[in-house]
């Protein structure tokens, strides 16, 4: 379901979003990470993910998610469940004031890395680091960086 921009507006002023993060592990151990190009989380290094739809089944929003962030649809049975997280950002998609609410389910992937065909409309760079570089990098956002800090996530993996 599309939502014009007015009326996305209302609902992120009003509700939390759900979506789905990806955090994808090539055959090295590193993991992927694109700069970011819009609001929230403008100009940071961040996991690809996404928001679920209404009336989209976790499935369905799964595969179209993987498909339009790392360009290789992929079935809900590809992940493993990490867990539930939460994010705060002071902005939001517009230049309107403010905040957006995310509840995120957390889902790793090991992907053959060229097998993806990574998009570029949220994304303007990517790169792939390891969990210790990541955690040690200035430019990786807090959101991205609890990933990888057990003690910042809200559930309990494997729920």
């Amino acid at each position: 379901m599309f939502l014009g921009q007015e009326m996305f507006a209302t609902v992120v002023r009003a509700t939390p979003l759900i979506s789905l993060d990806f955090i994808v592990e090539n055959a090295s151990g590193a993991c992927l990470l694109g700069k970011r190009l819009n609001r929230p989380a403008q100009g940071w290094w961040f996991v690809p993910g996404g928001r679920i739809q209404k009336d989209e089944t976790l499935q369905v929003a799964f595969e179209r998610l993987t498909e339009t962030e790392l360009g290789l649809r992929l079935p809900l049975s590809a992940g493993q469940f990490y867990g539930v997280w939460q994010h705060f950002y002071d902005n939001n998609f517009s230049e309107a004031d403010f905040s957006t609410h995310y509840v995120v389910l957390g889902f790793r992937l090991k992907v053959n890395q060229a097998d993806l065909r990574l998009p570029d409309s949220q994304h303007g760079a990517y790169r792939w680091l390891t969990p210790e570089s990541l955690l040690a990098s200035d430019d990786v956002h807090d959101n991205t960086r609890a990933y990888f800090l057990a003690e910042r996530q809200v559930g309990v993996p494997g729920l």
